[in-house]
């Protein structure tokens, strides 16, 4: 073991076997992740849980009684952190949860396995709401190809699809959270987000990675009414 920057032991990955430097890496970076260890101490499935608390605790937008849409919802963490913020455990609020991959039952949170991508996901979610939601929030990203440009204009184009999805799904007033990645390619979306939302910013908390350019987008008070035509050319 070695210390970082701040004194704390670091521990290291020895390269063995099979296993790539970028794997090496990866583990590397998982065990000495303060959020990582934090996440399993307090129950949540992943360090992302810490993202969506920030935000929240900040910007206030998940409040007792709520109906939230989760996209991209696996392993669970936003779920779990949406469930309590909005009192879906006792009742009062809801949760909905939608991914490709499988999900555990997690308590207050409605899940289905559902491409958010399909065209009837829309009509899908507000049957399983009931009606339409107060917030849509997506933490997916993009599978990578290692050319940025590439992998830009790949989250900026699924940013945008979760966009005409919660523009369809939202109540008037509502709110539209999701990770997109900073670079200049997302101009007619965010130029979009402002005429269907009365604020739009970005925000970055403290648990994302500071060597990332992972952030968030934020817009609130949907205007409603519109249909939000976002091209992706």
């Amino acid at each position: 073991m070695a210390k970082d920057t701040t004194g704390r032991l670091r521990v290291t990955v020895k390269t063995a076997g099979k296993r790539k430097l970028s794997s090496k890496l990866w583990l590397e970076r998982q065990l000495n992740d303060p959020y990582v260890s934090r996440a399993r101490r307090e129950g949540f499935r992943s360090r992302a849980a810490y993202k969506l608390i920030e935000i929240d605790d900040k910007y206030r937008f998940l409040k007792p009684g709520m109906t939230v849409v989760d996209l991209g919802a696996a392993p669970g963490g936003w779920s779990q952190v949406a469930a309590k913020r909005v009192s879906a455990g006792d009742g009062k609020g809801r949760v909905v949860g939608i991914d490709l991959l499988e999900m555990p039952e997690i308590a207050g949170v409605a899940f289905a396995q559902l491409d958010f991508l399909e065209q009837d996901a829309p009509d899908r979610l507000v049957e399983m709401i009931g009606g339409r939601a107060d917030v849509v929030m997506s933490d997916m990203a993009a599978n990578t190809t290692g050319h940025r440009k590439t992998d830009q204009l790949r989250m900026v184009g699924l940013v945008e699809a979760a966009a005409v999805l919660a523009a369809e799904v939202l109540k008037p007033g509502g709110t539209f959270l999701a990770k997109t990645f900073q670079s200049g390619a997302d101009a007619e979306l965010m130029a979009q987000l402002k005429r269907d939302y009365a604020s739009v910013r970005h925000v970055k908390p403290a648990s994302s990675r500071q060597d990332s350019s992972e952030r968030y987008v934020l817009a609130t008070g949907f205007r409603g009414g519109q249909s939000s035509q976002i091209s992706s050319s």
